[in-house]
C-alpha cells in the first residue's frame, strides 16, 4: 500500500491535478490493448479447414517462382481475413454499401473494406498515442489545463480516424469527375464504331482500349462491362450494374436510353446520335457555368487585394497633409 501511495505521490508531483486523468487513461489503454486480440480473433471456417487440408505441401512447392509476389499478397489477405468479423460490417446491406463506396473510389479488391477499416483503426490509435505522448511532454514542461489536454489527445486521434474517409471521398469525387468529362468523347467514338458496322460489345471493348490513356476510370468501367458480357451475363443487367456502380447521372441516363432502345426495338445508332449531341451540349453548358462563376469567385479576391492598396494610395496624401499641419 505504501508503494502505491509513494508512486501516486511521485506522479502527482509531475502531473499535478491531471494525475487521476492520466492514470485512468493509461488503464483504459491497457485494457483496450488486452481485449483487442480477443476481439480480432475470428473462428476458422469449416470450409477453410478442408481447403487447407487438401492443399498439400507438394502443391505449394510445385508452384512457379514467378508467382512469389502473388502468393505473398494472398498470404497478407488471408491474415487480414482472420479479422473480418471485426473490420467489416456484419449487416449485409451495410457491407454492400461499403463495398460500393470503395468501388466508386477505385479500390476494386475484395478486401478493400477491411483495409479501409484497418487504416481507420491504425491511424486512430496511432494519433491517440501521439497525442498522449505530446500531452505528457507538454505537462512535464509546465502546467496544462484540462481543456488543452483533451484537445491534445482527441484532435490527433480524430484526424487519424477520419483521414481515410476523407481520402476515399476525394477519390470518389475525382473519379466521377473524370468519368463525366470523358463520357461525351466515348459516346462519339461509340457512335462512329456502331455506324461503321461494329456491334455494341465490340464498340465498348474498342472504347475501353482507346480511352485508357486519357480516362482510365471510364476505361475500367467499360472493360468490366465487356468482360461481364463475354462471361454470359445479360447486357441490359450489365449496363444497369454499371450505372449503379458508377453513380453518375449521365451514365444512368445513357443506360436508360439503351435499355429503352433495346426494349422497343429502335435503332441503337439513332439513339446514340441523339444522346451524344445532348452530351456535347451539356459539356458546353458545364463550361459556361464554370465561366460564369469566375467573376463571383474573383469578387472577394478583388476586394481583399485591390481595395486596400487603392484606399492607401488615395488617402496617403491627405494623411500626410494633416500630419504636417
Amino acid at each position: 500500500m505504501a508503494l502505491f501511495q509513494s508512486l501516486y505521490a511521485s506522479l502527482e508531483g509531475q502531473f499535478g491535478a491531471l494525475t487521476p486523468l492520466m492514470i485512468i487513461g493509461a488503464l483504459g489503454l491497457v485494457l483496450i490493448m488486452a481485449v483487442l486480440p480477443f476481439l480480432l480473433i475470428k473462428p476458422a471456417e469449416p470450409f477453410d479447414k478442408v481447403k487447407m487440408q487438401r492443399m498439400g505441401r507438394d502443391q505449394r512447392e510445385a508452384r512457379p517462382k514467378a508467382d512469389t509476389a502473388t502468393l505473398r499478397r494472398e498470404e497478407k489477405t488471408d491474415k487480414l481475413q482472420k479479422f473480418a468479423s471485426f473490420l467489416e460490417p456484419q449487416n449485409s446491406g451495410e457491407l454492400d454499401a461499403a463495398r460500393l463506396r470503395m468501388f466508386r473510389a477505385g479500390y476494386q479488391s475484395k478486401n478493400a473494406v477491411r483495409m479501409f477499416h484497418f487504416a481507420q483503426l491504425t491511424l486512430g490509435l496511432g494519433g491517440l498515442a501521439l497525442g498522449m505522448i505530446y500531452a505528457f511532454i507538454t505537462s512535464m514542461q509546465g502546467e496544462v489545463s484540462m481543456q488543452n489536454m483533451a484537445l491534445y489527445v482527441i484532435v490527433p486521434a480524430g484526424i487519424g480516424y477520419y483521414l481515410p474517409q476523407y481520402i476515399v471521398t476525394r477519390n470518389i469525387a475525382a473519379r466521377q469527375q473524370q468519368i463525366t468529362e470523358g463520357f461525351p468523347d466515348a459516346l462519339d467514338l461509340m457512335l462512329v464504331c456502331v455506324e461503321a458496322g461494329q456491334s455494341m460489345d465490340q464498340a465498348i471493348n474498342r472504347i475501353a482500349k482507346e480511352s485508357r490513356a486519357a480516362f482510365p476510370a471510364l476505361a475500367d468501367e467499360l472493360e468490366i462491362v465487356s468482360q461481364e458480357v463475354k462471361a454470359g451475363k445479360e447486357r441490359v443487367q450489365v449496363l444497369k450494374d454499371m450505372a449503379h456502380r458508377v453513380g453518375v447521372g449521365d451514365i444512368t441516363s445513357f443506360v436508360t436510353t439503351l435499355v429503352q432502345s433495346a426494349t422497343f426495338g429502335t435503332s441503337i445508332a439513332e439513339a446514340l446520335r441523339m444522346y451524344s449531341a445532348e452530351m456535347r451540349d451539356k459539356r458546353v453548358m458545364r463550361a459556361e457555368e464554370k465561366a460564369n462563376k469566375v467573376p463571383t469567385k474573383m469578387t472577394l479576391g478583388t476586394m481583399v487585394f485591390t481595395l486596400p492598396p487603392m484606399m492607401m494610395i488615395l488617402l496617403s496624401p491627405s494623411i500626410v497633409n494633416i500630419m504636417n499641419m
